[in-house]
């Protein structure tokens, strides 16, 4: 069951109205259970990893809250985050590793070959052991207080319009309000279900559709010139956009119909001037994580190396963004990438702000055109090897897209029902971004303004959605 699926068109108002109408005391074991069933409709044998893991974040927390002494407080650390991240490295990295060791073994002669091993991964178990590992380190720095409410830890790892594919919440935003569960207000429920509205056209009309072209054209490099697959290569960094920001908002949205407020993950990246903007608006809560629990320490750690060890923090975060997003060498040259445009970008920032300066460039549009394009160019870029298959294809596209011009390939219906809703994703965020508070939709205070928007929104959902309840591309992460 996903949030495309017609079972959850039913499950969800079924889960709204029953919630409203038990005790307060018995809401948050409602949606314990409720969101351990939404999890078994996946995947049911994997509920028994998602409740280990919950178990064992729950006795090592509970233990460094009520261990004596710094070193022991420590210890009980380490061995959580080692036993909360195994099940992630076992099911999503050890096939990598092993099949990367034997051809290893192959290229240098040796003839032992091991066999392929090849896991299903769990679904979501990159988003809840994040989670996991975060609520860890808050209770060591005590930053968050040890939760001894054990549903409450539950919840917060298994809350089903999270636990699929994020945002990666924290602990200290969602168990405070796991504490005091109050029935759904009308504002709460109306708020909550225009983001789902939005999130479903990002995802079905947006998404989908350019997933149409987009798949077609990277399933199929060799048949297909340099120009389509620079085309393409433009197009799939909007589809990714779409994908993830409409997940992230309808389950954003279903949060806020229980009252729940929950951290953004997308504020329209591709209106950034740097790539250090970029990633302040992309996929926030995996950056935030990222930035808190791995950049944050490194470049503590590497201070003596000035500059530098900002450089290194950089690259080795986006290192392990990149291994964090799927365990091959595609992801990790895209990281690598990532973290060598950051470092670039550290490295001349005195310079960049002084010239700027100097020109007064800040204030001039097409200066911001041309430094949003030059992101967006660097970003798209560094796609390629996240939506290939191999290097080998990587490099593939982008000495085609170098070296073999020719028509682009033109799928005329799909693309013109994406590029509608594309157009239409692009103005509502050219509108939120430049002219906040003007020209709503949505929020218009006239109520056949808004009615008129709901319904032109679901008449393109319906008629140009793609309703075939697939899978997000972040299910694979």
């Amino acid at each position: 069951m996903t949030f495309t699926s017609f079972n959850f068109l039913i499950f969800f108002p079924l889960v709204i109205i029953i919630y409203n109408l038990i005790p307060k005391t018995w809401r948050l074991w409602f949606l314990l259970v409720v969101s351990y069933v939404f999890y078994f409709s996946l995947q049911p044998i994997y509920t028994l990893l998602l409740a280990g893991v919950t178990i064992s974040t729950y006795l090592f927390t509970k233990g460094i809250y009520s261990a004596k002494g710094e070193k022991k407080r420590r210890i009980l650390q380490i061995w959580g985050i080692i036993i909360t991240v195994l099940p992630l490295f076992f099911f999503k990295y050890f096939g990598f590793i092993n099949n990367s060791i034997s051809h290893f073994l192959t290229f240098v002669g040796w003839n032992i070959s091991f066999p392929k091993v090849s896991l299903m991964l769990p679904v979501g178990i990159s988003f809840y052991t994040f989670m996991a590992i975060g609520y860890i380190i808050d209770v060591y720095n005590e930053e968050v207080d040890f939760e001894p409410n054990w549903g409450s830890v539950g919840l917060f790892l298994s809350f089903f319009p999270l636990v699929l594919s994020g945002p990666i919440e924290r602990a200290g935003n969602m168990l405070p309000q796991f504490r005091n569960l109050e029935r759904s207000t009308y504002d709460n429920l109306v708020q909550g279900l225009k983001w789902m509205l939005w999130g479903y056209f990002m995802k079905l009309c947006v998404a989908d559709r350019l997933g149409v072209y987009v798949d077609a054209i990277f399933n199929n490099i060799a048949q297909h010139n340099g120009t389509t697959l620079a085309f393409a290569s433009i197009l799939y960094p909007f589809q990714v956009y779409a994908d993830l920001g409409g997940y992230s908002l309808i389950a954003i949205g279903v949060a806020k119909c229980f009252g729940l407020k929950v951290i953004p993950n997308f504020r329209r990246p591709f209106f950034s001037t740097s790539m250090s903007e970029f990633w302040r608006r992309w996929h926030m809560s995996l950056i935030q994580w990222i930035t808190d629990y791995i950049y944050t320490p490194l470049s503590f750690a590497l201070r003596n190396w000035k500059i530098w060890g900002i450089v290194a923090a950089l690259i080795l975060s986006f290192i392990i963004s990149g291994i964090w997003h799927g365990a091959a060498m595609t992801f990790i040259v895209w990281g690598l990438i990532q973290g060598i445009f950051l470092s670039i970008e550290a490295l001349l920032q005195k310079r960049r702000t002084k010239f700027e300066t100097r020109f007064k460039l800040t204030k001039k549009w097409w200066y911001t055109f041309l430094c949003c394009m030059s992101v967006f160019i660097l970003f798209a870029f560094s796609q390629i090897f996240g939506r290939c298959d191999s290097i080998d294809d990587a490099i593939s596209v982008i000495n085609k897209i170098f070296s073999n011009s020719g028509p682009i390939f033109i799928d005329g219906q799909t693309l013109a029902n994406a590029g509608i809703c594309l157009i239409l994703l692009l103005v509502m965020d050219i509108r939120d971004e430049f002219l906040p508070g003007k020209l709503l939709l949505f929020e218009n205070r006239h109520i056949v303004i808004r009615w008129a928007s709901y319904i032109f929104v679901l008449v393109l959902i319906l008629s140009l959605g793609v309703l075939d309840a697939g899978q997000f591309i972040y299910f694979q992460f």
